[in-house]
């Protein structure tokens, strides 16, 4: 794929892992949902077809493409009917090795890439705490160094794969939090999920019950020297390579959860017959599928422009910020008007529709809160007064 230039990349990407999303469909991922069950015939699919390794360099066993790409391919596996629990299942092999790419050691790029694109190694991604919320500067699971390595204690939540990880991407501190300076002191160890040192509690939830979602109590960790991602302290600054992946991720996600709802009831709208007439013949019914559409098409648009210098290497966190808003928008709003268009059928599940509402609500809390991006824009953006 290197041989074409990025937009016949993004082309190529989508026309094929839409072909190969679409061979799992609606039935197959209600299924999971009921089961409660993770999608390994899924992720081997993709696994398979070299897809694990979209963002990880070639040299490193992966096919070196940009998070253009990977956002397309992102937003075909939630448009195919995946929604949030087939994008899980895969875009953690996507934005959670950045750190390592950009900041790892050789050592530690050779030994574990490879096996992440492969989808030998699952990771998780340990950031968020039960009292820190928002606020990482205020996590409290410490690192203390020992010799050989660290030793960490403490606890995350809201931790998805972690019932079946092997490593983990865990944000921990290893110097006090210093208010001149709150966000250093923190340092990234891409550790061992050693269940004899972390207890792993499932949390029980509205959506996305293929994919697990999880609390962590750490006690007395070890993880080596070798193991730390960068340098110590500056943990939280190579974060935001993960972080502003994953909301641009997550808008592509959101956006083809919308696109898969819109297709539903499109087609639903077509054929329903009321009255000796198809309802999407009403302007009641057309209109806000319509207007769905061009909401979901203009979400993309920034979505992409913030993939793209995110490509580029400049900065890229307040588009970020406004994909994420957007796609987590139009995708909710886009899911809400066909569950109103689908009236009684919608709570059936053969109809699919609950679940892809079920799943698209996520994204107005998570992983960043509509209303934390809008103090990010009125603050970071706009220079307005902090408000908290």
């Amino acid at each position: 794929m290197a041989d074409f230039d990025t937009e016949s990349n993004i082309e190529i990407v989508r026309k094929a892992t839409r072909e190969l999303a679409r061979k799992f469909d609606n039935d197959y991922w209600l299924d999971k949902d009921r089961k409660h069950e993770y999608p390994w015939d899924f992720i081997k699919a993709f696994a398979d077809g070299g897809w694990l390794g979209a963002m990880i360099p070639e040299e490193y066993g992966g096919i070196g493409l940009g998070l253009q790409e990977a956002a397309v391919m992102m937003g075909e596996i939630a448009s195919s009917g995946g929604g949030m629990s087939g994008g899980s299942a895969i875009h953690f092999y996507v934005f959670p090795p950045a750190p390592i790419v950009r900041y790892g050691s050789e050592e530690m790029k050779k030994k574990y890439l490879p096996k992440l694109a492969s989808g030998e190694i699952l990771t998780a991604f340990g950031i968020t705490e039960p009292t820190a919320g928002v606020d990482t500067s205020r996590i409290k699971t410490k690192a203390t160094k020992v010799d050989g390595g660290w030793v960490i204690n403490g606890q995350k939540v809201f931790i998805t794969n972690a019932q079946n990880a092997h490593r983990i991407l865990l944000l921990a501190r290893t110097s006090p939090r210093r208010d001149d300076k709150p966000l250093h002191g923190m340092t990234i160890f891409f550790a061992e999920l050693d269940r004899k040192h972390v207890t792993i509690r499932e949390i029980d939830k509205l959506g996305r019950a293929a994919i697990d979602t999880n609390e962590l109590f750490i006690d007395n960790l070890f993880v080596s020297d070798e193991d730390v991602v960068g340098e110590v302290d500056k943990g939280f600054y190579y974060i935001i390579d993960g972080l502003n992946p994953e909301r641009i991720v997550v808008a592509m996600e959101g956006i083809g959860l919308g696109r898969a709802a819109l297709e539903i009831g499109t087609e639903y709208a077509k054929n329903r017959v009321v009255f000796d007439r198809p309802i999407g013949q009403n302007q009641a019914v057309a209109h806000p599928l319509a207007d769905s559409w061009i909401r979901l098409e203009a979400a993309e648009r920034m979505a992409m422009h913030a993939a793209k210098l995110f490509d580029d290497k400049q900065e890229c966190g307040h588009e970020a910020a406004a994909a994420k808003y957007l796609g987590a928008e139009a995708g909710f709003e886009a899911c809400d008007r066909v569950f109103s268009t689908l009236g009684g059928y919608a709570y059936a599940k053969e109809y699919h529709i609950e679940r892809l509402w079920r799943e698209v609500r996520l994204l107005r809390n998570a992983p960043f809160s509509q209303e934390m991006v809008r103090n990010y824009v009125s603050q970071q953006v706009l220079g307005l007064p902090r408000s908290y």
